[in-house]
C-alpha cells in the first residue's frame, strides 16, 4: 500500500488542507498538479493505493488545468478521496467535476471532503484558515478515510453538484505596477504559464485562471487585480462569506 496526495494549490490553502487530511496516512507521496511544466509521473497506481485528490473551488468549479492534469494519470482502480477547498462561500460543482475526471482517469472515489481555506482573491474571508481547529478536524477526517480504505470498502457517497459544467475564463487578470523589479518569479511560478518570460508585465488572458499565485508570491507586491472590482465583489460576498463555514466529510 502506498498513499498519494495529488494537489493543485496555487496559494497554499489547498496544500495545507491536504497535509492535514493525510497526517495519519503512511508512506505519502506528493504529486504537484500546479507545477507549470506538469507531466504525468511514471507512477504505477494500483487498487492497493489510497489517493487524495485536492483542488480549490474557483467560481463554482474546479480549475480546468487541474482537471486536465488529473486526466493524464492512470488510476488503475486506486481508491481516492476528493477534497474541494473553498473560500468560505460554497464548493458548488467542484466535487462533481472532480468525481467525473477521477473516474475517467481510473480512480475509485470513496469519500469527499469540503474544506475551508482563506479566499485566494479576497483573503479577508476565512482569514487564517485552515486554522488549528480545522487541521485537527481534518486529521480526524483523514483517519476515518484511511479506516474505510483499510476495511476494503469501495462504496462512494452521493456527491453533490452539477456534472459536465463548462469551463469559465478568468474574470480578473492581475496587472503590474512600478514596484516590479523584473525578478521573473511570477512567470516561473505561474501554474499555467500565462506570464511572458520576455515581458513580465504581460499576462495572456486566454491562459490566466486568476489563481492569484503571482500576486501572493511577488516579493515586492507589484502585482494586483483591479481594486474597484475587488471592492464591489467584496461587498457582494460579505453577507455570504462572513459567517464561519465548517468542513464536511462524506463517507
Amino acid at each position: 500500500m502506498t498513499c498519494f496526495q495529488l494537489i493543485f494549490s496555487p496559494t497554499g490553502g489547498t496544500e495545507r488542507v491536504a497535509k492535514a487530511l493525510t497526517e495519519t496516512w503512511p508512506n505519502v507521496q506528493t504529486i504537484d498538479l500546479s507545477a507549470q511544466n506538469f507531466t504525468a509521473p511514471a507512477i504505477p497506481f494500483s487498487a492497493d493505493d489510497l489517493v487524495l485528490i485536492a483542488m480549490p473551488a474557483f467560481e463554482a468549479m474546479a480549475p480546468q488545468p487541474a482537471l486536465d492534469r488529473l486526466a493524464l494519470l492512470q488510476g488503475n482502480g486506486a481508491r481516492c478521496a476528493l477534497a474541494a477547498v473553498y473560500g468560505n462561500r460554497a464548493v458548488d460543482n467542484t466535487l462533481a467535476q472532480m468525481e467525473d475526471y477521477a473516474r475517467n482517469a481510473g480512480f475509485q472515489p470513496i469519500a469527499t471532503v469540503s474544506a475551508v481555506a482563506a479566499h485566494s482573491l479576497l483573503p479577508e474571508f476565512a482569514a487564517g484558515r485552515p486554522d488549528d481547529t480545522d487541521c485537527q478536524q481534518l486529521a480526524v477526517f483523514g483517519k476515518q478515510i484511511l479506516e474505510k480504505f483499510t476495511s476494503g470498502s469501495d462504496t462512494c457517497p452521493p456527491i453533490p453538484g452539477e456534472h459536465n459544467c463548462k469551463a469559465k475564463r478568468a474574470g480578473l487578470i492581475p496587472t503590474v505596477n512600478a514596484n516590479c523589479i523584473s525578478c521573473g518569479l511570477c512567470a516561473r511560478e505561474c501554474p499555467v504559464g500565462a506570464i511572458s518570460y520576455d515581458n513580465f508585465t504581460v499576462t495572456d488572458p486566454s491562459k490566466c485562471i486568476t489563481c492569484m499565485r503571482c500576486v501572493s508570491r511577488c516579493p515586492v507586491h507589484a502585482r494586483s487585480v483591479d481594486a474597484a472590482i475587488v471592492a464591489r465583489v467584496t461587498d457582494f460576498l460579505r453577507a455570504r462569506c462572513s459567517d464561519r463555514k465548517e468542513n464536511e466529510l462524506l463517507l
